[in-house]
């Protein structure tokens, strides 16, 4: 009788909170617009910082989320809750950094770089006492690859699963990057050990 009862409630469907995504998400596609500010406010923080940690300049992380949520904003009617609303936004966020990563990486083939700016940059990784700040300039020295996938595990707190579907990878090309990352941030932050000890 139990199991009957059990099979019943699997039967039925799932009651949304109201504040969910999901439930959010159906109310803008039904024409409640004001639902949007509710999602922005649940998730810009997370895209923010996403954002810094992929492109790592801060002049950039409004611009680039501002066309996140338009982009999101643009494409709501199309979200087929297959998956989690967050994956599907983060999805958006990762390939908005990698296009302006792109464009950064077309406009400094084109800009020389002087030994003044070389030297700057040695300067300030040397001279920082700044621990996250150290850690953020060697996390820049990654490949994409690597950066996006060790951003969201290590920082973000994206399970290999998560990570998996918003860059659209498979569970283990996840797992192998985030050790590889790993391997060349102990690598690359080597030489700074005693200021990351102190």
């Amino acid at each position: 009788m139990n199991s009957n009862n059990e099979n019943k409630d699997l039967q039925q469907p799932q009651i949304l909170k109201l504040d969910d995504d999901f439930s959010l998400v159906k109310r803008f596609i039904e024409g409640d617009k004001s639902t949007f500010r509710i999602l922005v406010q649940r998730h810009k923080e997370k895209v923010r910082n996403i954002i810094y940690l992929t492109i790592g300049n801060s002049n950039l992380v409004d611009d680039i989320s501002q066309d996140v949520f338009i982009t999101v904003y643009k494409n709501l009617k199309n979200f087929r809750f297959e998956s989690q609303f967050s994956t599907w936004l983060y999805r958006i966020t990762v390939n908005k950094c990698k296009d302006n990563l792109r464009k950064i990486s077309v406009r400094k083939i084109f800009v020389p770089i002087t030994d003044a700016d070389e030297k700057s940059e040695f300067k300030i990784m040397t001279e920082s006492k700044d621990i996250s700040g150290i850690v953020q300039n060697a996390i820049q020295k990654l490949p994409v690859r690597l950066r996006i996938p060790l951003m969201l595990k290590d920082i973000e707190g994206f399970s290999y699963q998560e990570i998996a579907e918003t860059t659209h990878s498979e569970l283990g090309t996840v797992k192998s990057r985030i050790f590889r990352a790993r391997e060349s941030l102990k690598k690359i932050l080597e030489p700074m050990k005693p200021e990351l000890i102190v």
